[in-house]
């Protein structure tokens, strides 16, 4: 696999808490969406730490074309419901 799983095509809404740490998935396997759950493992993506920087709802990318990741920036529109569960393609 050399580009993530597309999860969905539009992004989820997470809260998140000021100054937290979370841990994002990158490959698209991860059961626990947008968030890793180690499902990468044996493959060559490591997840994405971040922090958040308010509090309050946040929108992450979940088809992993972001190219702001781990917020979504509206590439999800691209992105046919028949590509998901399939790897994503070049960027």
């Amino acid at each position: 696999m050399n580009n993530p799983i597309i999860a969905n095509n539009k992004p989820k809404g997470v809260e998140l808490k000021k100054g937290e740490e979370y841990y994002f998935c990158v490959c698209g396997k991860s059961g626990n969406q947008p968030f890793c759950d180690g499902s990468h493992k044996g493959t060559s993506f490591s997840p994405q730490k971040f922090q958040a920087e308010d509090d309050g709802t946040a929108y992450l990318c979940v088809c992993k074309q972001s190219d702001n990741l781990p917020f979504c920036d509206g590439s999800h529109k691209k992105i046919s419901i028949e590509q998901v569960g399939k790897e994503g393609p070049d960027k």
